[in-house]
């Protein structure tokens, strides 16, 4: 220690109060040496030459240690929320590896934490569906599906298609077996029978560009209302995170798809409607069973070649006078009976029906819509009603798309989006026509209606009737006006087109 600056006395005490050193001698106030250096960096104060924490406040966390902390509080969170607290091991992992052990703050890091969780579960085959991560995180479908996919692309991974068939499966389990509705042998039949039709759904384009979830619950529904099992759709869509409306949209596109197998098909097809159509659904479903197996078989036969067969069979049979020869006929094999996928039974009935409209057709006419009870309809024979559906099908079980693909049900439908595409452009060149029709008018009002072109604007210059114009045909005359051409504008992407020539060089 220094001595005193005024009389060098080395006796220096300090001052309780203030902490400055004073002389005792001479009570002289020495020079100021109790300045403390402070150090700061990102995480506040780091003390006085050493480096105690944060901002003083007792914790020995650094600002990396406390982000990872609270990442891993938003993880367990959300994994909470969706059931999957046993897979925070792999989501942690996975977010490792993409954010290189540093994690991250704010809503970003919350959808890649659903995303993980998504991408772990479709790993694992299981049933997640992205409308539940989205509720749970906080997002839209669209983000949380682009982060999925920057997941995927990132860690290189291939993760398995999309299951419909397990997925109806296990909501089947879930929603109608377990609760012990009916019993097991029912179950297992109903089971194949929404296998089939979904994969019935997929052949004709149901399920393409679609989410696949409503299209499940509108077959499950569907299935259970045609065994008469109770089940609410509204209950089941909500449990999924999915739209009610769209569930109904795809329940009357199941309705309509079997309408048109039957009108197609079916001698009175053309009776059967979306009303109706559950009091002849056994028969068009056993109609697309007996079809797809005939299809199916190696010797390339179909349902259609055995039609002359079916006919001779019938013959063979009125001719008979013992009813027992109905199986008795020595023109067929046997290979040609188990390829008619007839019973003796039905046979039976085939000749006993047959012989009653001989005698008095007038009176079994009859038109499925004027079905009573007690009632004999005309084609009845056709379907045995307590054992329509036999669940022999490959179509009851897991098939790859090429398979489905080569399966002949009856129809061969178009996507719907693509039948809607093309009702779109027709209007669209509707509207184009008439644009250049009152472009023409305006311009050359002289000749227009000369020109064999312009027939339509001479019939309503006669009528004097109003002419009904929106938006559309407004842009539609603009960018004609403006030399568009008329392939482009059938396409509709009226902004794309009125940014690049109409409001280019404003």
């Amino acid at each position: 220690m220094s001595p005193c600056k005024s009389c060098n006395s080395t006796n220096l005490i300090t001052d309780s109060v203030t902490g400055n050193l004073e002389c005792q001698s001479c009570g002289v106030v020495q020079d100021f040496t109790n300045f403390e250096q402070q150090t700061f960096d990102a995480d506040g104060p780091t003390g006085t030459y050493v480096r105690f924490g944060s901002s003083g406040s007792g914790f020995d966390y650094s600002y990396r240690e406390s982000k990872i902390y609270n990442a891993q509080n938003v993880i367990t969170d959300i994994l909470s929320r969706l059931g999957l607290e046993q897979r925070f091991n792999e989501v942690d992992n996975m977010i490792k590896l993409i954010t290189e052990n540093e994690y991250g703050m704010g809503n970003w890091f919350r959808v890649l934490v659903g995303a993980c969780g998504y991408v772990v579960m479709r790993k694992a085959d299981k049933l997640l569906p992205l409308t539940s991560v989205c509720d749970n995180v906080g997002c839209d479908v669209y983000e949380l599906g682009r982060m999925v996919s920057r997941v995927v692309e990132h860690l290189e991974l291939k993760l398995p298609d999309f299951d419909i068939v397990g997925l109806f499966d296990r909501l089947f389990k879930e929603w109608v077996t377990g609760k012990g509705n009916i019993g097991k042998e029912q179950s297992r039949r109903m089971v194949k029978q929404g296998v089939f039709l979904l994969q019935c759904m997929i052949k004709w384009y149901v399920t393409t560009g679609r989410r696949p979830v409503p299209v499940v619950v509108a077959v499950m529904v569907f299935v259970c209302e045609l065994n008469g099992v109770e089940i609410s759709m509204e209950d089941l869509a909500g449990q999924l995170n999915v739209a009610v409306a769209t569930c109904k949209a795809r329940y009357k596109e199941v309705l309509k798809s079997l309408v048109d197998v039957a009108r197609a098909n079916l001698p009175w097809g053309d009776d059967v409607n979306v009303k109706n159509i559950m009091k002849n659904a056994p028969i068009v479903i056993q109609y697309m069973e007996i079809t797809s197996m005939c299809e199916s078989r190696k010797d390339g036969k179909s349902l259609e070649n055995n039609d002359d067969n079916l006919d001779c069979l019938v013959t063979n049979c009125l001719n008979r006078e013992d009813e027992s020869s109905l199986v008795q006929v020595p023109d067929w094999e046997i290979d040609d009976l188990e390829r008619l996928m007839v019973s003796p039974e039905c046979l039976s009935t085939i000749y006993s029906k047959y012989m009653e409209e001989y005698y008095n057709v007038e009176s079994s006419m009859k038109r499925v819509d004027d079905i009573t009870v007690g009632s004999v309809e005309k084609y009845d024979f056709l379907v045995d009603t307590t054992e329509y559906w036999s669940g022999n099908s490959e179509l009851s079980k897991k098939l790859f798309l090429d398979k489905i693909l080569e399966k002949d049900v009856g129809l061969d439908a178009m996507p719907p989006s693509f039948l809607k595409g093309c009702v779109k452009t027709k209007k669209r060149k509707e509207k184009i026509k008439a644009a250049k029709v009152r472009i023409e008018k305006i311009r050359r009002p002289l000749t227009a209606a000369n020109e064999g072109d312009d027939r339509l604007l001479i019939k309503r210059s006669r009528k004097r009737k109003k002419i009904d114009l929106d938006w559309e045909d407004f842009v539609i005359e603009t960018l004609l006006l403006h030399d568009v051409k008329e392939e482009e504008i059938e396409k509709g992407y009226y902004n794309t087109l009125l940014d690049l020539h109409v409001f280019q060089g404003i």
